[in-house]
């Protein structure tokens, strides 16, 4: 069998043509691709406003900055997620506090985070960052009703779920990245993500307030809206410091013909993982719960096992290529030197000495997922 990562881009011809149409166009880089693609994302999620930006981190970093995110300011996120959930409000100098998750989801428990809001002072936090992990939606519903308590705003990392939605009480669906209970949506387009640009993201909100600000930040603080004078056509204003975290017009158009796609990719990982439910449903082999009224988008199908080392390098040895998603922040040498190391995040870590993630990707074949499993199997006995 030939080598199976746990993720991996699908670049068809379609792809290619438009890369290459755009490539012949006059804009590589601030053309029209952006905008087009920036307003079928928005549609898609069913938001008011999109930002294309560099890459997801960059994404959250000006998602912090546009809610006036600064030194010595306190977030809560979760430890099982990639460091950018986490590293972005550092950058704006907050301290980056972590609370546990449920054992079963993987997400941000809301009873972690709501006994750790209450068990300091009204004011001491800023916000949330829930993280949709592995594609589960975040029931961001009872997460809103917990911050507006508490004067707090919502980033949803939702860098796994484009396609993911959940049923709010009302019920009504609430398409990750929607800006309903959140205030800001960040999304990924990294080649193993749903959506590949080869780097890219999209941050997606509902309050014009924030999108203005985004779209500043996104290109150095420098805008020709909303100016102090207008000597003429050459003009612009630097109103703020920004970053240069745009997109390509070659990104752009590589992310909407990939974006026309995750409608059936989408559907088609959620075969695969009932593929893997189903083979691994009769066996102490644990995955992750899906809550009633969940769609998961499934960037990644973890399990937990007993011996996970032995698993990962027996895969290894047969050509599969499974990860693990992800090491706990607070376990990481740089948080642990700034005062996280001995945090109380018990099913954090327990579930990381446990947690491999198998292939997750549409163009898995059934005739490869099977010698997965039958692989997992045999080494479960």
């Amino acid at each position: 069998m030939k080598n199976i990562p746990y993720g991996r881009q699908q670049i068809d011809q379609d792809d290619i043509d438009a890369v290459i149409e755009t490539l012949k166009s006059d804009f590589l880089t601030q053309g029209p691709k952006i905008e087009e693609f920036e307003k079928a994302f928005a549609e898609y999620v069913d938001v008011k406003y999109a930002v294309a930006v560099s890459n997801a981190t960059a994404g959250l970093h000006i998602a912090n900055m546009a809610l006036d995110v600064k030194e010595g300011d306190r977030i809560i996120t979760t430890p099982i997620t990639f460091a950018a959930s986490a590293n972005a409000s550092r950058y704006c100098g907050a301290e980056v506090w972590f609370a546990d998750i449920d054992p079963d989801t993987y997400l941000l428990d809301l009873d972690a985070v709501k006994q750790l809001i209450e068990s300091k002072p009204q004011g001491f936090f800023k916000g949330i960052v829930p993280v949709d992990f592995a594609g589960l939606p975040v029931d961001l519903e009872k997460f809103k009703a917990l911050a507006d308590k508490h004067n707090l705003w919502i980033i949803e990392d939702a860098a796994h779920s484009p396609g993911g939605y959940f049923i709010d009480s009302k019920g009504v669906k609430n398409t990750c990245g929607n800006g309903r209970y959140a205030d800001i949506a960040v999304f990924s387009f990294h080649p193993v993500k749903h959506i590949a640009c080869g780097e890219g993201g999209m941050v997606t909100t509902n309050d014009k307030k924030l999108y203005e600000l985004l779209k500043l930040y996104r290109s150095h603080g420098i805008t020709k809206d909303n100016m102090s004078e207008n000597p003429g056509g050459w003009y612009y204003e630097m109103q703020a410091l920004g970053y240069n975290y745009r997109l390509t017009d070659m990104q752009a158009a590589l992310g909407l013909s990939q974006l026309a796609k995750n409608p059936q990719g989408v559907l088609r990982r959620n075969e695969i993982a009932d593929r893997y439910k189903n083979a691994f449903s009769k066996t102490k082999i644990k995955y992750q719960s899906l809550p009633d009224g969940s769609f998961n988008a499934h960037h990644l199908f973890v399990i937990e096992v007993e011996d996970r080392k032995g698993l990962y390098d027996y895969l290894r040895e047969q050509n599969i290529f499974a990860q693990i998603h992800y090491i706990p922040l607070h376990t990481l040498p740089y948080y642990k030197e700034i005062g996280y190391g001995d945090a109380d995040l018990a099913n954090s870590e327990n579930y990381y000495k446990h947690c491999i993630s198998l292939p997750m990707y549409p163009s898995l074949t059934n005739e490869e997922q099977d010698y997965v499993i039958q692989k997992v199997l045999k080494f479960h006995g």
